[in-house]
């Protein structure tokens, strides 16, 4: 793939699909029956995997299965033949299979039929998918239109593709690439041994007799009588945090460099924590080294993806983080880092904390994204749609980010209705771009993306 100019292959792609253009813009001049055949062959040339295109296709991508979910949308059209041209198998999941669907689709596209609100089509639909590209987007601003689509959809799309990835992972005795390592799982109050809870401040003078800055710090980890692991407590003591930790136990010949980060299945009230990693030799502390990284939960439950190359230094001076040489797993709570409305309701006291604890896993090193999602800026919007559309988007974001897949979330601006390569194109962080892009150019960009 190394080996592949993007900026040749957009080139010739760009040309070859010109040249289509032009066959077609030729047969008004034609009969209806010569059109439709000269139309079709023209097609066929380009979507044929032995044709003129065979030299844009990936090494190894006719062993990958794509899903594309709002396929006969602008956008999931035209990424639905990029990646034919690249020699992808793809699968679409539309709402309906009639004439009118079907026609929109090269032939050789695999159809599944379902709503992306109804899980078990969703989870039928994503059964023998390697990738997966999200088109689909609400037709209307109706809030539980909105929600169906551009946040529930995700959640269960995301949901059936890491189930089906597990079950996979299980039928291959968990030698698959997209295995986890299991670091932690809170099945029963055995797998509390060893969990150690502390408590601290970051103020000295807080634990000062008759200090007034002592309110008091509670916690406890305990596992409760509904099957939870559960930490919780509260802390009023002006600069004070609890924390609980633990020496890593990882299984014979494991080590975490030879993974990307950590993924927690978490519920609770909605706090947010830190998590410090300790690397360092076990035999002499005080040349140990801390690590800190935050993550945010959610009320309920969520999974949550703590990279590794998220990890600062709590000394400055201190080199980048090893995973290699981590020994410990701290996750702490303090309420100074808590935001205003964090909890079930907006009164809810900051300082009181629960959270529970379903496992700890460690994700596979790759630079493959499993599931692209595409998003928007709000730019091109009418202004009494922008908010509840930007809302329901983001909501779909932030599940896909706590899925725990690896994922690639794309923004584009207004889309043009006009043939690329006109204009450069500009990709950045953020909501900074505001103008308008051409269609084929934001495509061939998701179809980099996944090859």
């Amino acid at each position: 793939v190394m080996a592949v100019s993007p900026v040749g292959l957009g080139r010739r792609s760009r040309q070859l699909f010109d040249e289509v253009w032009r066959k077609f813009s030729r047969l008004g001049q034609m009969s209806s029956a010569s059109a439709t055949e000269a139309l079709a062959e023209a097609e066929q040339a380009v979507l044929s995997r032995g044709g003129p295109m065979c030299e844009f296709t990936v090494p190894g991508a006719q062993d990958t299965t794509v899903l594309v979910v709002g396929a006969t949308s602008r956008i999931g059209r035209i990424v639905v033949r990029k990646l034919m041209l690249r020699g992808y198998n793809v699968k679409a999941l539309v709402r309906r299979d009639d004439a009118e669907v079907i026609d929109m689709l090269p032939r050789s596209v695999d159809i599944a039929v379902g709503d992306v609100g109804d899980p078990l089509a969703v989870q039928s639909a994503v059964s023998g998918c390697s990738k997966i590209i999200y088109c689909a987007t609400a037709r209307s601003t109706i809030t539980g239109d909105l929600n169906r689509v551009d946040n529930q959809g995700v959640r269960n799309v995301s949901k059936a593709f890491q189930d089906y990835y597990n079950e996979m992972a299980q039928l291959r005795a968990g030698k698959s690439s997209k295995s986890k390592l299991l670091i932690a799982k809170f099945k029963s109050a055995k797998s509390l041994k060893g969990w150690e809870v502390n408590q601290g401040s970051y103020f000295p003078n807080a634990y000062a007799s008759g200090s007034s800055f002592d309110e008091g710090i509670d916690a406890s980890f305990e596992f409760s009588e509904g099957g939870q692991a559960v930490f919780a407590g509260f802390v009023f003591t002006r600069g004070g945090y609890v924390e609980i930790s633990k020496r890593l136990s990882l299984p014979l010949g494991s080590t975490l460099d030879r993974y990307d980060g950590l993924l927690l299945s978490v519920g609770g009230n909605g706090r947010s924590y830190v998590v410090i990693l300790e690397t360092g030799p076990l035999a002499d502390t005080s040349q140990s080294k801390k690590y800190f990284a935050r993550m945010t939960t959610k009320v309920g439950f969520c999974r949550v993806r703590v990279p590794f190359s998220a990890f600062r230094p709590v000394k400055p001076e201190d080199p980048p983080l090893d995973p290699f040489l981590v020994h410990t797993f701290t996750i702490r709570f303090e309420p100074k880092r808590q935001r205003p409305g964090d909890g079930t309701q907006g009164a809810t006291d900051p300082r009181n904390f629960e959270l529970i604890l379903e496992y700890i896993k460690a994700l596979p090193t790759g630079q493959e994204t499993d599931f692209i999602l595409v998003s928007c800026t709000g730019s091109g919007i009418e202004p009494n749609r922008r908010e509840q559309v930007l809302k329901a988007k983001k909501a779909g974001e932030d599940a896909l980010r706590r899925s725990g897949l690896g994922y690639t979330i794309v923004r584009p601006g207004p889309l043009q209705e006009e043939p690329g390569g006109q204009r450069a194109l500009i990709f950045d962080q953020g909501n900074r771009i505001s103008q308008g892009y051409q269609l084929c150019g934001c495509s061939r960009y998701l179809c980099q993306s996944i090859a």
